[in-house]
């Protein structure tokens, strides 16, 4: 994990320096609020809204190596950069844009890493959201993660509000069921 969270510093400096809004999200964050895992990459949000993506992916390059032939039609066309750090570890740069994701960069906070600058993470409910929405099975383990470990200190209405529209627009509200089933679990034991 060490090389993990020495990487994120290295991402977290470069925001910090160009004054970018971000927040690490994925494995980093589940170290944080649910139960840790191993992960190999570092996943965040950076703010860049619609239309000026290519100077966010440009000065990226210039401190880290791309993991793709063409970064900048891969950035254009899913929104994503896909970077390496000098010592390997890959990065995941989703460009965010859509008001959940800048409140969830308003909402985030620095977490205390022992041995490591603060890193900023997205809150907990913001990680269920991200969770929820990306529903692959892991993404699944790691929110019962979360509910387990936090429970009923979780914000249900805000998850739901930040939720439904995200859904919505997928085209489909079945998830948030999943999720209610499975808070509702979680409270049960």
């Amino acid at each position: 994990m060490n090389g993990l969270f020495s990487a994120a510093e290295e991402v977290q400096r470069l925001c910090e320096h160009e004054d970018w809004r971000f927040c690490f999200i994925g494995g980093l964050a589940v170290q944080r609020w649910g139960e840790p895992r191993i992960t190999r990459d570092v996943d965040l949000t950076l703010l860049t809204g619609f239309g000026g993506e290519d100077r966010y992916v440009t000065r990226l390059l210039t401190t880290f190596t791309s993991r793709v032939p063409d970064p900048q039609a891969l950035a254009r066309r899913a929104r994503v950069v896909l970077l390496r750090t000098a010592s390997g570890v890959p990065i995941d740069v989703a460009l965010g844009a859509l008001p959940f994701e800048e409140r969830s960069i308003a909402r985030s906070s620095g977490w205390d890493v022992p041995g490591s600058a603060p890193l900023r993470t997205c809150s907990a409910e913001d990680l269920v959201v991200h969770k929820v929405f990306a529903g692959r099975d892991r993404d699944w383990s790691d929110v019962g993660g979360i509910v387990a470990r936090h429970g009923e200190r979780l914000d249900v209405g805000l998850i739901t509000d930040e939720l439904v529209p995200l859904l919505e627009a997928k085209g489909t509200t079945a998830d948030l069921d999943r999720l209610q089933r499975l808070m509702e679990e979680m409270s049960t034991e």
